[in-house]
């Protein structure tokens, strides 16, 4: 019983981070223009894996993607391909842990295979979680670094290079920015499928047949009939050897 609410939670929570990480990686915010301290303007700017989308004062959002793969840094391709390994790695699992489910009858399956696809998906589980976890954090330490960078040029009166580490735009003046909701998403997305697969390798043992310290000898005692036919046998034997 304890098992299979370990697997139902475990299928639960791995969806639902999954779900998590497809919507993280599909948002435009993962990086919103710090307003605080700076010169109001007419234009709102910010930044996620695929496009760069400007909002103005009247409400006109324009995106523009980002085309290529060669014009940004090798972080921000790692967090791109963080992602989408963490996406597929986290349907792969939940399909298997879908399967393997004990509540879901397919057969005559017994709970030594199921025991090892939940294994299975608990460990991929886990996979993904860990890239989705790692994707966002590498995305929050560029922006991290970019923020106290222009942070230090805006107090020395220097001009910001391009802000290439997170799929910025070059220019002269450049706004600072910090996390956006995208990134919150990732992270709770990769720790829900993180904690899925742990569920599911805690109740891999649960699923494991019982096994015992020793084996069972089989041991059959000869019955009373049989031992009183070999008894008269013997006692014919000897009347025989006597008379010869």
């Amino acid at each position: 019983m304890a098992s299979t609410i370990l697997q139902t939670g475990a299928f639960v929570l791995g969806i639902l981070g999954v779900a998590a990480l497809i919507a993280s990686t599909a948002m435009d915010n993962w990086s919103s223009q710090d307003r605080q301290g700076d010169v109001v303007t007419a234009v709102y700017t910010y930044k996620g894996l695929w496009r760069n989308c400007e909002v103005s004062t009247s409400g006109f959002t324009e995106c523009r993607p980002f085309y290529g793969l060669l014009g940004y840094s090798g972080s921000f391709q790692a967090v791109r391909a963080l992602m989408i390994v963490g996406i597929v790695m986290g349907v792969i699992s939940g399909l298997i842990s879908l399967f393997s489910l004990k509540c879901l009858r397919m057969g005559n399956m017994e709970d030594s295979p199921r025991g090892k696809m939940t294994l299975t998906a608990g460990i991929m589980f886990m996979v993904a979680g860990i890239c989705g976890i790692a994707g966002a954090s590498i995305y929050a330490n560029q922006i991290v670094a970019n923020f106290m960078s222009t942070m230090y040029n805006s107090n020395s009166g220097g001009m910001m290079g391009q802000m290439g580490g997170i799929g910025g735009m070059g220019g002269n003046l450049i706004p600072r920015y910090t996390f956006g909701p995208a990134l919150f998403v990732a992270w709770i997305g990769g720790a829900l499928v993180l904690l899925g697969g742990i569920l599911a390798c805690v109740a891999y043992k649960g699923l494991q047949p019982e096994k015992t310290n020793y084996g069972a000898v089989a041991y059959k005692a000869p019955s009373h009939h049989n031992a009183t036919v070999q008894h008269i046998a013997n006692e014919e034997g000897r009347r025989d050897q006597k008379y010869v």
